[in-house]
């Protein structure tokens, strides 16, 4: 009996050791294009933006190849050998690249967030995170509560609160984890905001009245929600 089940934990540990092997494979090999998109599709949308990579711009690419294989470790730790595996490890690397070029420049590229948002609607065709039903009200409710927030801080301040590309972003994180994980998603997500805010202000790095982008914050609450955190 002894020896049977050391085994079978052999067999186990060795079974977990291929499944983490191969979730950071799969890792690097999404990662780097995804890393290229960082550069090139904000420019495509601002001509203004540096032509050449600063050293803001390094930092940010050595600190995402470096997290994104631990998050995809830690999705093939959480979900085993599946496919929903896979699913979340692109889930937080798309997730982690729009937090990236959203620090950096203050874009939401409509080339990561609106595959998201599909993507997340066919993974949860077989209810792999939310039942579909709940990932199709989570899409739609994301997006329109985000923008009745801007259209009436709009109204009221005639300045911008939120982006188009923070409520395309909400929607895709409904659409992967459902409706029902949207206002604890907002709730951390601001807290998150307001922490970093008064932190900056108080180091003298904010000024009153200057925007900074809530995508991070977002991104940081939607992988922290994925994990039922």
């Amino acid at each position: 009996m002894e020896r049977t089940m050391s085994m079978l934990w052999a067999s186990w540990n060795l079974g977990q050791a291929a499944t983490l092997c191969a979730a950071l494979a799969f890792s690097l090999a999404l990662n780097v294009p995804l890393a290229r998109a960082a550069w090139r599709l904000p420019r495509a949308l601002d001509g203004t933006l540096p032509a050449e990579p600063t050293a803001a711009h390094r930092l940010g690419r050595r600190a995402f190849l470096l997290a994104a294989p631990l998050l995809a470790v830690a999705c093939a730790w959480r979900f085993g050998a599946t496919g929903a595996a896979l699913a979340a490890i692109v889930f937080v690397s798309v997730l982690l690249v729009l937090a990236w070029i959203d620090a950096e420049t203050g874009y939401l590229p409509d080339r990561l967030t609106l595959p998201l948002l599909w993507l997340g609607l066919l993974v949860n065709m077989d209810a792999a995170f939310a039942p579909l039903a709940h990932a199709v009200a989570g899409a739609a409710g994301g997006y329109l509560a985000f923008w009745c927030v801007a259209a009436g801080f709009r109204a009221l301040t005639g300045r911008e609160a939120l982006g188009r590309g923070d409520c395309k972003l909400l929607a895709a994180l409904g659409a992967w984890l459902g409706w029902t994980a949207l206002p604890r998603i907002v709730f951390v997500a601001a807290c998150l905001g307001l922490a970093v805010a008064l932190a900056r202000r108080l180091a003298g790095r904010l000024a009153p009245g200057e925007a900074f982008g809530f995508g991070p914050f977002l991104a940081a609450a939607g992988v922290a929600a994925l994990w039922g955190m």
